[in-house]
């Protein structure tokens, strides 16, 4: 390839980009959950006709997209690209065939240039209630956690599946919503497609081949050098989780080897008899985003560039849940894997890595009315759920951010967006005194949250946190960040569970302490004006980041 066709394709490559994030904020724009709309819950990308993703939207979440990278071939495998005909749109929540619990709706359309397919596209988004006992973790099984849809035909030739609407409207809490959330996500396809064909005809392109041959090969050798340069071996590291009825070791073997990095999960606890427990494309999805935003950040997220990491997660082990196993709070574990990997990860090459963060959301799924208080219910019926995140683990010559989400990277849903959609009031959201964890960089600082339901009514929370009895670790000689905590706001600040169903009493509120990140290297040596500049700002006590 000559300097002038590899200008085109890098063109031709940046303009895929603006094509996919088109996509992606077609969907926000068009949703009806504030999952989707506000905190950019989603995941939008084109593929080949092998099912192989291109590219993908900058807006998503990394267990969103790299698992729907796997999905699109469970598609195909039952509805091959040559059936395939414009307007149809194709719909699955199969925890094991998408991402990983009933709450997210993947789509795949196919896009035609001149009456010929010539890719898909696909997204993901989470939506608010898929019915059955609700996002939580109090499930034995998949079959109660909610409406489980096999992939199927959503929209065939432009006209909605009106058997398959009638079953979705009565299956939800929020049906409304959730049948315009599907709505929403064929529409950002559509745009996708459309999109596309004006750039296959702006560019003079019969199809996607000669680009993605392009994309895979550069990808795939960029990758393979970023592996190659490091440090041969194998590291391990584990880490612990609050777990349910017991708490959770996630043990791993990360081995660098030529041209790819292998990662071992053998001594990982086994599976829970609650919906802790994560499918195995959820464990690889996480675990690629862990170790490519250390090895190889900078190269663009496709099927070739993430093909050099293999994931061995034996059978039995709560990374590798089968059917019908229950899976609906998946990340509560699965969003620690992250920081399991830098872990191994900074033994090879410590000037990359961060310390370890509050890493699972702590996104309270809120419910009210008479389905928590029956006929004597003083507030119409609700169904919610609020995005919020403690602090993220120090960065090797920064401070961690505050209330921010890694690794899922979601946004934190605005007070106002919540309260505008449910009978519900923050009473207080703030950033936590003293919960960062010092070092010579510090963690990022959690917050403190109060919530009530309007009219002081009773209200439920689903819970489904972490990091409570297990505070985020400090790295190289920092300090821990703060853990979580969970409690009623009374005088004897009542201490909740940190997962499962439970009421919030008429007149009382909900607090939640969000855990803060943990730092990096000795405090003393962090510099005095930074010390001086967070005890100012009410954020430090004095002698607390020593």
């Amino acid at each position: 390839m000559n300097p002038l066709e590899k200008i085109q394709r890098q063109i031709q490559w940046n303009r895929l980009i603006a094509v996919v994030e088109e996509q992606a904020q077609v969907m926000i724009r068009t949703a009806f959950s504030t999952t989707v709309r506000e905190a950019g819950d989603l995941s939008a990308g084109v593929f080949d006709l092998q099912g192989r993703m291109l590219a993908q939207a900058v807006t998503g979440t990394p267990g969103h997209v790299n698992s729907m990278m796997e999905s699109v071939g469970h598609f195909l495998a039952k509805f091959p690209a040559a059936t395939m005909r414009e307007g149809d749109h194709y719909i699955t929540n199969d925890p094991w065939l998408g991402t990983g619990h009933l709450h997210d709706l993947t789509v795949v359309s196919p896009a035609f240039h001149h009456g010929k397919i010539v890719g898909l596209f696909a997204n993901t988004a989470h939506i608010i209630d898929i019915g059955g006992l609700g996002m939580g973790p109090e499930g034995r099984s998949v079959f109660e956690e909610g409406l489980y849809i096999p992939i199927v035909k959503c929209f065939e030739a432009g006209k909605p599946n009106e058997t398959f609407f009638d079953f979705i409207r009565v299956g939800s809490r929020t049906p409304v919503e959730l049948e315009g959330d599907i709505y929403s996500l064929c529409a950002c396809n559509d745009a996708g497609a459309k999109r596309l064909a004006e750039m296959l005809d702006e560019y003079a392109l019969e199809g996607l081949d000669s680009l993605a041959a392009y994309i895979f090969d550069a990808s795939l050798t960029a990758t393979q050098a970023a592996i190659n340069a490091l440090p041969r071996g194998t590291f391990h590291n584990s880490i612990n989780s609050d777990g349910y009825e017991a708490p959770v070791t996630l043990r791993a073997a990360l081995t660098v080897a030529q041209d790819e990095i292998v990662v071992d999960y053998a001594g990982t606890s086994g599976l829970s008899n609650r919906g802790i427990n994560v499918p195995p494309a959820y464990c690889r999805a996480y675990s690629c985003f862990g170790i490519k935003v250390v090895v190889a950040p900078d190269i663009p997220n496709n099927w070739a560039s993430l093909a050099p990491f293999r994931m061995v997660i034996p059978e039995g082990c709560i990374l590798n849940a089968p059917r019908p196993y229950p899976v609906s709070v998946r990340h509560v574990v699965g969003q620690l894997i992250p920081d399991l990997m830098m872990g191994c990860l900074g033994q090879a090459v410590p000037g990359r890595v961060v310390a370890e963060g509050s890493s699972a959301l702590w996104n309270p799924p809120l419910r009210g009315g008479s389905q928590v208080s029956g006929q004597d219910a003083e507030v119409d019926d609700f169904e919610i759920i609020t995005f919020n995140s403690g602090g993220t683990g120090a960065r090797p010559t920064k401070d961690g951010l505050d209330g921010t989400a890694f690794p899922s990277g979601v946004r934190t849903m605005s007070v106002e967006a919540t309260e505008n959609v449910a009978p519900v009031i923050f009473w207080r959201k703030e950033l936590r005194p003293d919960s960062a964890g010092p070092g010579k960089t510090r963690g990022g600082f959690g917050q403190i949250m109060e919530i009530g339901a309007k009219s002081n009514a009773e209200f439920a929370v689903n819970a489904i946190f972490d990091r409570v009895a297990n505070a985020p670790r400090g790295r190289f000689g920092g300090g821990d960040g703060a853990s979580g905590r969970v409690s009623l706001d009374d005088a004897n600040g009542t201490t909740l569970r940190t997962k499962g169903f439970q009421v919030i009493p008429k007149g009382r509120h909900l607090v939640l302490h969000l855990p803060g990140g943990g730092g990096m290297g000795d405090a003393a040596a962090r510099d005095p004006a930074l010390v001086q500049r967070d005890i100012e700002d009410g954020l430090i006590t004095p002698g607390a980041a020593e």
